[in-house]
């Protein structure tokens, strides 16, 4: 089993920022996003690699295993569409947990004004990200606080009040792409600081893998081939939620489900033609939930 280099950039954060790159060059509506710095973020010779259709197909078909293209994007739809509910009923603050190469504090700044954008993840990671900011000329908005942390090792609820994040406000959190990668204590460390920070009406974001994948009972659309790839580039999973077991999940930090979907439900939502065909398959081994704090 490799570990994970810690002084590396994240890959599966670079995967991810490809695949939302590419879905802003893709004809299909079903296919495209708007996540349109992805794709300056990208190195000259890749993002016009980008822009020739069939040597994006061949990459996705080669380098990402089966229907993780569809899931990124999927999963960047429905986050973006619920960070722009949660700006337009108000929230205090918002904070995103392993963040990578996410760009919704510049893409959203029209309609974020002043609220306060706060930024958790590795160091290198998030160097490198500010790094192609300042390369690509992007200015970095005066109300994104950035935030260094290693999940498995420093106090979350420190990091939190030494950036300035308010208890008890109405408040976003997003954690996109994480869970899997922590260990089952950081899992708890991390929601129950959510629940002792987060104001009456919060909301949270986040999607999960099923406990069985863990246990590589390969029940899903392209269960084996995500299993092996991340655990060959050394980010192994670590942590699931039982099938049927998300509403309890929650109740223990006192949050309650609004919004639970599986692959088939993405694949309804996000990848059905006008006629009711599904044109784009979800790799099965995610689930994405919205979920309101009591």
């Amino acid at each position: 089993m490799k570990k994970r280099n810690k002084s590396a950039v994240s890959k599966t954060a670079k995967i991810t920022c490809i695949s939302r790159a590419s879905s802003t060059l893709e004809t299909n509506p079903c296919y495209q996003s708007d996540d349109y710095i992805a794709r300056l973020l990208m190195p000259t010779y890749f993002n016009a690699l980008l822009h020739i259709p069939i040597a994006r197909r061949i990459f996705f078909k080669k380098a990402v295993p089966k229907g993780i293209y569809e899931y990124i994007i999927a999963r960047t739809k429905y986050i973006d569409r619920i960070f722009e509910q949660a700006l337009a009923q108000q929230m205090d603050q918002i904070l995103i947990f392993g963040a990578g190469f996410d760009s919704r504090a510049i893409r959203f700044q029209d309609i974020i004004g002043d609220v306060k954008v706060f930024e958790l993840d590795v160091s290198t990671t998030q160097q490198a990200k500010i790094r192609q900011y300042k390369k690509r000329h992007l200015a970095i908005p005066s109300n994104l606080r950035f935030i260094s942390i290693n999940f498995d090792r420093d106090s979350l609820p420190q990091k939190l009040k030494e950036a300035g994040f308010y208890n008890q406000k109405r408040s976003l959190f997003i954690l996109e792409g994480l869970l899997m990668y922590l260990q089952s204590d950081s899992v708890f460390e991390t929601f129950k600081t959510i629940r002792d920070f987060a104001g009456t009406g919060s909301y949270i974001v986040f999607d999960y893998i099923y406990t069985s994948v863990l246990r590589g009972e390969d029940n899903y659309y392209g269960e084996a081939g995500i299993l092996k790839r991340v655990t060959d580039m050394g980010e192994r999973w670590n942590f699931g939620i039982e099938k049927g077991q998300i509403e309890p999940f929650l109740a223990k930090y006192t949050f309650r489900l609004i919004d639970h979907k599986d692959a088939a439900d993405l694949e309804k939502e996000y990848f059905s033609s006008p006629d009711g065909r599904i044109i784009g398959k979800v790799n099965g081994t995610h689930c994405l939930v919205t979920a309101k704090k009591l």
